[in-house]
C-alpha cells in the first residue's frame, strides 16, 4: 500500500510539473500576443480621439486590417496549444460596414481584454519563474553580492547573515508554489476572452457547420473503406493463404496415403497447423471488427487489457459509469490501441497514462506518455487514421506532443454516438 501511494505521489508531482510548464508557456505566448494587442488598442484609441479632425478615418482601415490579423494570430496560437477555435466568416474592412459588424464588435471587446487582463497575466507568466528560480538559488551566490544590494526580487530587504539568504528562499518557495497552483488557472483566464469572443458566434451562418458536418461524414466514409480494405487484405494475405496451404497438403496427403503412409502422416500434421493457423487469423480479423472484450467486460476492462498488453508500464483510470453506443466504445478501444502502439514503438518513453472519464454525456480519453515528443501525423503513426475515426463520430481531438515530449493526446466523443 505504501509503494501505490508513492507512486501516486510521485505521478501526481509530476502531472502538477508539467502542468504548469504548459501553462507558462502558453501565458508567455499570450504576452507576445498581448502586447501587439495593446499596441492595437492604444492605436484604437488614437483613431478615436482624432477621427473628429479626419486622422482617425485614415487611421481606421489600418486598425481594423491590424484587428483582424492579430485576432486570426491569435486562435492560431492558441490552435497550436490544443484550443481549437471556429473562426467566423471574413469580418468586413470597410469602416462604415466594420461599425455594424457582430465579429468586429466582438474582436474589439476581445482586444480591451486581451491587452489589459491578458497582458498582466502573461507578464506574471514571465516574472514567476524568474523570481522563483532568483529567490529560490539566492543562498547559493547571496555572498557574490554588493553588501547594499537587496536581498529579495520584489525588492525588500539586505542579507546580512545566512538567516536572511535562507528567507529568500523562502519566498521563492512561495512563488514556486504560487505557480504551480495558479498557473493553470491563470492560462485558462488568459484564453478565455479568445474561446469566447473570438469564436463564430450562435448567428453565424449554418453553412459553416454544414460544411464540417460534410467533411466529418466523408472522414467517416473514407474510414470505413479503409476498414474493408484492411479487412479484405488481413483475409487475402492471411486466412486465405492457409486454407490454400491445406487444401494442397490434403490433397497430397490423400494421394500419398496407400504408398506412404508416413509421409502421409507428416503432411496431415501440417495441414493440421496451417488450420489452426488459419482459424486464429479468421479470430484476429474478428477481433478487429468489434472486439468481444468490450461485450464481455466494459471499457473500462478493454483499457486495462489493453494497457496489460503494452510494452511500456501504463497506468489506467476509468471512470464510466454506464455504457456508450458500440460504435463510441468501439472507436475509444481502437484510439487507445493505436496511441499506445505508438507509445511503445515510437516515443521512447518510460511510463505511459490512460484516461478515461463519461460525464455529461461526453467520452473524454486522455493518452499521456514520458517519451522524447515531436509525434506528426505525417510520419506514418497512425494519427490520420485516429482523428478519421473520431472524426466520423463528430468528436474532437487535440494533440501535443512538444520536442522532448511528454506526448498527450486528448478525445472528445459523444457517448451516443
Amino acid at each position: 500500500m505504501t509503494v501505490v501511494e508513492g507512486v501516486s505521489v510521485r505521478e501526481t508531482a509530476v502531472r502538477t510539473l508539467r502542468a504548469a510548464r504548459a501553462a507558462t508557456g502558453q501565458l508567455v505566448g499570450g504576452l507576445g500576443t498581448a502586447f501587439q494587442a495593446l499596441g492595437v488598442l492604444l492605436l484604437s484609441a488614437v483613431a478615436a480621439v482624432t477621427a473628429p479632425a479626419g486622422v482617425g478615418l485614415l487611421l481606421a482601415p489600418l486598425v481594423l486590417r491590424a484587428l483582424h490579423a492579430l485576432a486570426r494570430r491569435e486562435r492560431e496560437r492558441l490552435a497550436r496549444r490544443g484550443v481549437d477555435i471556429v473562426p467566423p466568416d471574413p469580418p468586413p474592412v470597410r469602416l462604415r460596414s466594420a461599425l455594424a459588424d457582430l465579429t468586429t464588435r466582438r474582436e474589439l471587446g476581445w482586444l480591451v481584454r486581451h491587452g489589459t487582463l491578458g497582458f498582466l497575466l502573461g507578464l506574471l507568466g514571465l516574472l514567476l519563474p524568474l523570481c522563483a528560480v532568483r529567490d529560490g538559488t539566492f543562498p547559493l551566490w547571496w555572498r557574490l553580492v554588493p553588501e547594499d544590494a537587496t536581498t529579495t526580487s520584489i525588492g525588500v530587504g539586505t542579507a546580512h547573515t545566512w538567516l536572511d539568504a535562507v528567507a529568500a528562499l523562502l519566498l521563492g518557495v512561495g512563488w514556486t508554489a504560487i505557480l504551480l497552483g495558479l498557473g493553470p488557472g491563470m492560462a485558462r483566464l488568459q484564453a478565455a476572452p479568445a474561446r469566447r469572443l473570438l469564436a463564430a458566434g450562435p448567428d453565424t451562418d449554418l453553412s459553416l457547420r454544414v460544411a464540417e458536418l460534410s467533411a466529418t461524414r466523408a472522414a467517416a466514409l473514407d474510414a470505413h473503406a479503409t476498414e474493408l480494405r484492411r479487412i479484405e487484405r488481413s483475409l487475402h494475405d492471411g486466412a486465405q493463404n492457409r486454407l490454400v496451404s491445406v487444401t494442397v497438403l490434403l490433397g497430397a496427403a490423400r494421394r500419398m496415403a496407400a504408398r506412404d503412409p508416413a509421409g502421409a502422416d507428416e503432411l496431415l500434421e501440417r495441414a493440421q497447423s496451417a488450420a489452426e493457423q488459419a482459424l486464429a487469423e479468421l479470430r484476429s480479423v474478428a477481433r478487429g471488427i468489434l472486439p468481444p472484450v468490450l461485450a464481455d467486460r466494459g471499457l473500462a476492462g478493454a483499457l486495462s487489457g489493453l494497457a496489460a498488453d503494452c510494452g511500456v508500464p501504463c497506468r489506467v483510470e476509468a471512470d464510466v459509469p454506464e455504457r456508450c453506443a458500440a460504435a463510441v466504445e468501439a472507436t475509444a478501444y481502437f484510439v487507445v490501441a493505436e496511441a499506445l502502439t505508438n507509445v511503445a514503438k515510437h516515443s521512447g518513453a518510460g511510463r505511459a497514462s490512460v484516461t478515461a472519464r463519461a460525464r455529461g454525456g461526453r467520452l473524454r480519453l486522455r493518452v499521456e506518455d514520458d517519451g522524447r515528443g515531436g509525434a506528426d501525423e505525417d510520419g506514418g503513426s497512425g494519427l490520420t487514421g485516429i482523428r478519421r475515426r473520431v472524426a466520423a463520430l463528430d468528436g474532437t481531438l487535440r494533440l501535443t506532443s512538444p520536442p522532448g515530449g511528454p506526448t498527450v493526446l486528448e478525445v472528445d466523443l459523444p457517448c451516443g454516438g
